[in-house]
């Protein structure tokens, strides 16, 4: 299989899981026991070890082959989205590296419960948000305008009427719009989460 087939095999893999998360962490608009609530349901599936075995090799798989590909194409990127795809995909890596680091420090070393409040820990306390708050917004947009740049480049017709540029820049501002509600759903409509003690022996995740 071509690198670039498996990089984009793999990536829908891990699309539909990181879609699933993306609406989790929206539950939080509801407040933490909903999203709590929401993540249990998710977990009795996607816990399962085989499962999160295949997960992980996916996003291992993700990020070796998207740095490959990263540097064979970063000299012949040449328009804004093509330029996205690869700024993008590098900050995806960077992002996926240390979220999966973080998660299996949390369970394996910290023996925490990697819930809601180990995910909004660093969000919610000063001065570790000045860090968390951009690093969870541009892994949100980046995470859309991958996905953005992909959309531009394989799809070839107007779509109800839009050009593909304009379909694509749909995509871009919807992700803009969902990292926000996120983030507002995160921090209790920017109020602020209280920490439980257990969890402040970590700024975040």
């Amino acid at each position: 299989m071509q690198l670039k087939n498996l990089h984009y095999l793999s990536g829908l893999l891990l699309s539909v899981f990181i879609g699933f998360h993306l609406f989790n962490h929206l539950m939080a608009l509801g407040g933490a026991e909903m999203h709590i609530s929401t993540m249990q349901s998710f977990r009795s599936f996607y816990r399962h070890p085989f499962l999160e075995t295949v997960l992980l090799i996916t996003a291992l798989v993700q990020i070796f082959s998207g740095m490959r590909l990263v540097k064979a194409g970063a000299k012949t990127a040449g328009g804004f989205y093509e330029k996205m795809h690869i700024w993008t995909g590098i900050y995806l890596a960077f992002f996926l590296i240390i979220h999966i680091a973080a998660v299996l420090a949390g369970r394996y070393i910290f023996k925490l419960d990697t819930n809601f409040y180990f995910g909004v820990a660093g969000l919610n306390r000063f001065p570790f948000n000045l860090f968390f708050i951009p690093y969870y917004t541009l892994a949100i947009l980046s995470f859309f305008g991958h996905i953005a740049a992909i959309h531009r480049k394989k799809m070839k017709r107007p779509l109800l009427g839009l050009s593909v540029i304009k379909q694509a820049n749909i995509i871009l501002i919807t992700g803009a719009g969902i990292a926000i509600c996120i983030l507002y759903g995160l921090t209790n409509h920017f109020k602020g989460v209280s920490i439980p003690p257990a969890y402040e022996i970590i700024p975040g995740k």
